[in-house]
Parts: structure tokens; sequence; C-alpha cells
């Protein structure tokens, strides 16, 4: 370094000159190639981005380009036909959505008895039928097919049973119950295969072993549903009779979950306790030849309905109802229902309620919301009532205008009314009944002969008092519940004459071992019922047929001998 300090004028960074100098070809080397090559790859193409891969797959299935469940895929539909493949179409009617197959005996749904009334407004799925296409050999159950089995595997059914002692082979239910000498029929219709009618003894034979068996299906929220069908059937192939056992939404009108249940299997209910039905095959029942439907591979969408709850229902206007909605959130509920409950007597107990109320709230807390706006839907359609809301995961429902009583009031009698239906003994009405009475309600002359027969049956009792205690009515009830069904179980004597003298016998034998009435009933009781009850017998007519009596059968044998 100190070298290099004494030197003068020395610039250790020196600048490079301005121009560079020419190239010279001559002296210049040849350009040398690169150790690795550079591949050249072709410029990338545009795709957009909801473009299918094969357009001829998605278009030989739509269901492969079904969107996904959280797309808010929104179509209005009208009814009829909406989306069809040759033969194979899916219809909007007023039993909501339904699929035509070729060769179905009727139109296939996934619930058949949780439809409701309302028809569909839109749909939130593409319009596919959910069954497998008919290209398919069998429904993809995400596994490879096996291979087929070398060995001749027999078939039985109920017609041909497996021999007894047979190993390895399931039990397979012979058809039945038959009498002696009675054998199956092959049976085409619903009528051939159920045969005659069960007997008592034969249906107590019947469900009796099935009463404490767990072997059952189970019907939900979503009702009879398609795949349910086939189920059925395997349960029918090892026993005669199917348990089913429902719970929930369904149960509110177990009527309309019977007769589903009889139309689409075709079987017949011959045990009904609660929620759970037993349903029986039929007499000529043959698995191998019972009805085969296609199974739905998955839940399709359900369809969007009309709102229930609306803020000015019929009848009301906006305020009057949002004053009934106020007044509900003060009111206790009638009952609290339970998730997958038993809802049979729920109809009648709203029914009941509103006799004595306008507003009527039930309790829904713990139960999934479409449950309860199910259960809505349904009182809205069998009581029928007006919805309000759902708030609070309660149903609070008013009654309507058009509401009527289910206990109508019978016809107000006058005091001084006569047996003959306001008559005097001449048959002309009596001046007093024609003066008109503001407190009188006139009735038809339909009604009041029908309260004459009645009253001159003794079925019916005319009180001379109104006003009444709890006690003295109960009394008067129950002295005249005595009566009427004396005078209902009495018939008149029916003497017997005969050339042998019985019936001077039998009066001989009558006089001596018979007590007079005085001294069975005392008179204190016999004046108080007469006020109430004829003694003559003779005025009434015959209930019986003479002659049809076990006692008059016996008396004739004894004639001839």
């Amino acid at each position: 370094m100190a070298i290099l300090a004494s030197l003068r004028c020395v610039s250790l960074f020196t600048s490079l000159p301005s121009n560079p100098p020419p190239n010279d070809s001559t002296n210049s080397p040849s350009s040398t190639s690169p150790p690795i090559p550079i591949p050249k790859y072709p410029p990338p193409k545009s795709k957009p981005r909801n473009a299918p891969s094969n357009p001829q797959k998605s278009q030989s299935n739509p269901a492969l380009k079904l969107p996904h469940r959280q797309t808010h895929y929104y179509k209005r539909v009208k009814p009829g036909v909406i989306s069809s493949d040759g033969e194979r179409t899916v219809v909007v009617g007023e039993s909501g959505v339904s699929y035509q197959l070729p060769g179905a005996p009727f139109e296939f749904q996934y619930s058949y008895s949780e439809t409701p009334q309302a028809k569909p407004v839109a749909i939130r799925e593409p319009a596919f039928l959910p069954f497998a296409p008919p290209t398919m050999p069998r429904p993809w159950t995400g596994k490879q097919p096996l291979k087929k089995s070398k060995k001749k595997i027999p078939l039985f059914d109920s017609f041909d049973p497996p021999p007894p002692g047979k190993k390895g082979v399931k039990y397979v239910e012979m058809p039945g119950p038959f009498q002696f000498g009675k054998y199956p029929k092959e049976g085409h219709s619903r009528e051939e295969v159920l045969g005659e009618p069960l007997k008592k003894w034969e249906i107590s034979m019947l469900v009796k072993p099935m009463l404490s068996d767990n072997r059952q299906v189970n019907l939900g929220r979503d009702g009879l549903t398609h795949n349910m069908l086939e189920l059925v059937h395997t349960h029918w192939k090892r026993r005669r009779v199917c348990k089913v056992k429902c719970k929930g939404v369904p149960t509110i009108d177990m009527d309309n979950v019977c007769s589903r249940l009889e139309e689409k299997t075709g079987g017949k209910i011959i045990h009904r306790v609660g929620g759970v039905v037993y349903l029986f095959r039929g007499r000529n029942y043959n698995y191998r030849t019972r009805p085969q439907y296609p199974l739905m591979l998955w839940k399709p969408a359900a369809p969007v309905y009309p709102k229930l709850i609306q803020e000015a229902p019929e009848g009301l206007t906006k305020d009057e109802a949002d004053d009934l909605r106020k007044k509900g959130k003060s009111l206790l509920p009638i009952c609290k229902l339970a998730k997958n409950g038993v809802y049979i007597t729920l109809v009648k107990d709203v029914k009941n309620a509103f006799e004595g109320s306008s507003l009527v709230k039930i309790d829904c807390k713990g139960m999934h919301a479409s449950d309860y706006k199910k259960l809505g839907a349904k009182l809205k359609e069998l009581v029928p009532c007006v919805l309000l809301s759902f708030d609070d995961e309660q149903i609070l429902m008013w009654r309507g205008k058009d509401w009527k009583s289910m206990y109508p009031e019978g016809p107000a009698i006058p005091q001084n009314f006569d047996t003959a239906g306001g008559l005097n003994g001449s048959g002309k009405p009596n001046e007093d009944d024609c003066k008109p009475n503001p407190e009188t309600v006139r009735s038809s002359p339909k009604m009041m002969s029908l309260w004459k027969r009645a009253i001159e049956s003794s079925k019916a009792l005319l009180l001379d008092e109104i006003n009444l205690g709890p006690d003295d009515l109960l009394k008067k009830v129950e002295e005249f519940e005595n009566i009427s069904q004396a005078t209902e179980h009495s018939y008149p004597a029916l003497v017997l004459s005969s050339e042998d003298g019985a019936s001077s016998s039998m009066a001989e034998f009558k006089e001596s071992e018979y007590h007079s009435d005085d001294d069975i009933y005392p008179e204190d009781d016999i004046d108080d019922d007469n006020e109430y009850y004829d003694s003559d017998s003779s005025e009434l007519d015959p209930l019986v047929p003479i002659g049809s009596l076990p006692v008059d059968q016996i008396a004739e044998r004894l004639r001839r001998k």
C-alpha cells in the first residue's frame, strides 16, 4: 500500500471507453450451444371455468351436471311436464313433483303421504329422474360387481318353499292361512292376492307374535317413501304380517297413512294401536310375482311451496292480525309436543280448545323447524284454522270467521210445550204460542217432530225447571238414565195358548211364586217414577219379531210334543 501511495497521477478506477470496439468476424469464435437444451412448450389455451370436460357424458345423464346443494338454484314451474327423456318424464301437478316411467302402475313420488295440497311454485334443482339410467345394468353401489358364481343357487318363493331341514337357506313364509281343504291360488289383482277376509281368531293368531317383535319398518317425518315399498315386500318374504311403526309428523293423520299403505303396497291393515300398524300381505301372496319398482338412488330436493304465514291472513287486515299476534304472546299453550312423538289426538285437542278461545297456541320447543311447520300446514287443512306465526318455536292459530262449534245447541222449548208438538188436543196451535216471544227459538217442523218422538219414547226428558243446580241436574239425569234403559230393554209379554192347559198352569205358577209390586217397591218410589214412566206396556211396539227368541223355540218344541 505504501508503494501505491508513492506513485503519482495513477487512477486505480479507470472508466471504460465510451465507444465499444467494432466486431471482428474473423477473430470472433463460433457460437456454442448450451449444455442442456431448453424445451419449447405450446402456448396455454384459454378454457372457460364452467365448461364440461366431456360434453357427451354430461348430455347422456343430466344428473351428472347437478349443481351443489349450497348453490341458490331457483326456477319457477307451472303445472305439467317440466322435463322429458322419451317416455321418462318429470311432472308437476296436484301431488307435487312426480315421475312417470314406462310400464309403471302409478306415478312415482319420493313421499306418498306427506305431500302438501298446495301446488309447488318453483324447484330447487334441475328436473331429472332420481332413478338409474336405463342403460345401466345395475345401480351404482360404490363397489364393482362380483364375478358370476359357478354354483347354481335355487330360488325359493312362497309357492315353492325349500324342503324342511335344508341347510344354508333362510326361512321363506308359505302362503296362508287356509282352512282345511283349501289351497293357494295364483293371483294378480289385489282382491285375488288378499283372498277371503280374515276371521277374528286368524287375526289374533297373526298379530299376537308380532306385538313383542322388534322386526319392523320405521316410518318417520318423510312418511311413506318410495323405497319403503320394496322394504315392506322384503318383510313379507319372511313373515305374513309387516309391522309398521309411525312417529313424528305423519301420526297427526293416521287415516291418510293407512290408506296410502294399503293403496301402494296392496296389503290389508288388520290391526292398529296408536302409531303402530300391522299390514297383512294376503292369503295368496307370492314373493316372486310381487310388483317390483326401481329404487331411488338419492333424495330429490323438495320444491318451493307458497308461504304458510301471511302478513294479512284470510279474513283479517294487517292491523287485526298484528293485534292477534300480540295477544298470542301472553297466551298459554294447550300442550307441548315432544320430538318424534305420536300426535294422534292433536287435531281433536285443537278443535276442543277453539270452543273456549279464538286463539290456540302449541309449544314445539326442541323440534326441528321443518317438523312444526309441516304440523301447522296439516292443522290448517284438518281443523281447519288460520296460521298466524311460528315465532319462539310455537304454533299460533286463529279459528277464523267461518268457524262453527262442534256442539250445536238444541232447540229451545217453551215451558208450556205439549207432547203433541206445541198443539192442543184439538190440533190447533195455542194462542199463547202465536204471540212472538224474543226469548224462544223456533225450530223446523222436522226437528220438532223428532223431539216429540224422543219424548214419547222416553229417550228425551222435558225439564219443568230450567235454573237447576249441578247436583239437582245430575240427580235428574241419573233417574232418567235408569228409566230410559228400562224402557229400551223391556219387551211386551207373549202368551202362548195351548190345548193341554200349559198357559193356565203358567198363570198359576206366576201367582204362587211372584210377589206383588207393593211388597218389592215402596209407594214413594212408585209415585216418583210415575211422572216419567208409564207402566202400560201394551202401547209399546215390539222391538223383536214374534217367535225369534230362544224361549219361543223351546215353547214351540214343547207344544209339538
